[in-house]
């Protein structure tokens, strides 16, 4: 693409002198695209502030939702056992797929705090999607062993059902998913942030940025969204499982009253359904961040679009936009200004508007000359039409 050969360049690492010394140096000099007066604020090494009292109120409701959901399941399965029906353990089951959902939002709270390494260099974010991907497997290969036991009694019709010990477990189902969605509506899904300062930037050949949050400013709004996702996401599971709940007392109720037993295993076919399409939604997410595509709520037109409003921004390409986790993003651009332009003036309004605006928790911004030769054939540099 062609450097600026005219540009200063400097590498900065904002905890020592050097870097400010350098960055001083930097400021001061006139001309050229690097000419900007920067304050000490944005050479400040700033670690998110993850707010540990959230953290740690967020992660006790988890604690308390998957212990309560780990005992109901046990009695969940033990009555169906007893009252011979694969609705409630198909319903049992599914409480399973809210169990490793709750147990892998814990996980993901936890290793979301853990240093990146040389090797690892994100960190360990995408443990989250390969624990969400094994457990779904777990949940298929259960649902299928119940479906076919489901198939089995449709075709032969020999078995029996406690219709009342049927009944009794879904009552205590309806009641025990009340409670818990009394208890994720009250333990920290409802919390809010305050936020603002400053940003933390490394700037290297023509103008390369590497932009990371800091504690006050949009970390902590990924941090504290990602802990009300985990909230809202079981919120919404319990949800599920109660509608499910009612829909076996129904079935108990038809099978007590008309002694119509295949509602039990329609039920759970109904059920099975129910699980494999939340299931499969999961999957594709996690597929998707896997393939390190767009995220799904994010439009790479239109953020190529308000880049290139970005005064003195003339172009941008080579626009890369992918997931870390489902909702942690990451984003790496080439911006050809003027030469005329302030290149880190440039970079700290795309920063700004990447980090407020699309909520990219890790961005990469290179400032660099335009050059219509290029920047208009080479097809990397055009990046993607559909």
């Amino acid at each position: 693409m062609g450097g600026n050969k005219n540009a200063d360049v400097v590498n900065i690492d904002s905890g020592s002198e050097k870097a400010h010394e350098d960055a001083g140096g930097l400021a001061t000099k006139g001309g050229g695209a690097f000419s900007s007066h920067l304050t000490e604020a944005q050479f400040s090494h700033c670690h998110p502030q993850l707010e540990p009292h959230r953290d740690r109120r967020v992660g006790k409701t988890l604690i308390f939702v998957s212990i309560l959901t780990t005992v109901f399941i046990a009695a969940e399965f033990t009555g169906g056992y007893i009252a011979n029906s694969l609705a409630i353990m198909t319903d049992a089951g599914h409480m399973l797929s809210d169990l490793l959902s709750f147990l892998i939002s814990l996980f993901a709270i936890y290793v979301a705090r853990r240093p990146a390494t040389m090797r690892l260099s994100f960190g360990f974010y995408r443990a989250e999607i390969l624990g969400a991907i094994c457990s779904i497997f777990i949940i298929w290969v259960l649902t299928g062993i119940l479906v076919y036991l489901a198939i089995i009694r449709v075709i032969h019709n020999e078995f029996d059902i406690d219709a009342d010990l049927m009944l009794i477990t879904a009552g205590v189902g309806v009641v025990f998913n009340i409670i818990m969605g009394i208890a994720l509506h009250y333990g920290g899904g409802h919390g809010h942030s305050h936020f603002g300062g400053s940003s933390h930037s490394h700037t290297h050949d023509s103008g390369h940025e590497h932009s990371h949050e800091n504690g006050a400013s949009k970390e902590v709004i990924s941090v504290n969204r990602h802990k009300n996702i985990n909230i809202r996401a079981a919120f919404v599971h319990v949800i599920g499982d109660l509608v499910q709940s009612v829909g076996v007392m129904i079935a108990a109720l038809v099978i007590k009253f008309t002694g119509w037993k295949l509602a039990d295993p329609v039920c759970t076919f109904l059920f099975s359904a129910l699980v494999l399409i939340t299931t499969l939604m999961v999957m594709r997410d996690a597929v998707l961040v896997l393939m390190e595509g767009t995220p799904r709520d994010v439009s790479y037109a239109a953020v190529k679009n308000d880049l290139q409003k970005i005064e003195g921004v003339l172009a941008a390409h080579s626009l890369h936009m992918w997931s870390l986790t489902m909702d942690k993003a990451a984003l790496s651009v080439h911006l050809a200004i003027n030469a005329s332009e302030d290149a880190l003036k440039v970079m700290q309004k795309a920063n700004q508007m990447m980090q407020s605006k699309y909520n990219v928790a890790f961005t990469t911004i290179q400032v660099e000359p335009f050059d219509i030769k290029y920047m208009t054939s080479c097809k990397e540099c055009v990046g993607p039409v559909k």
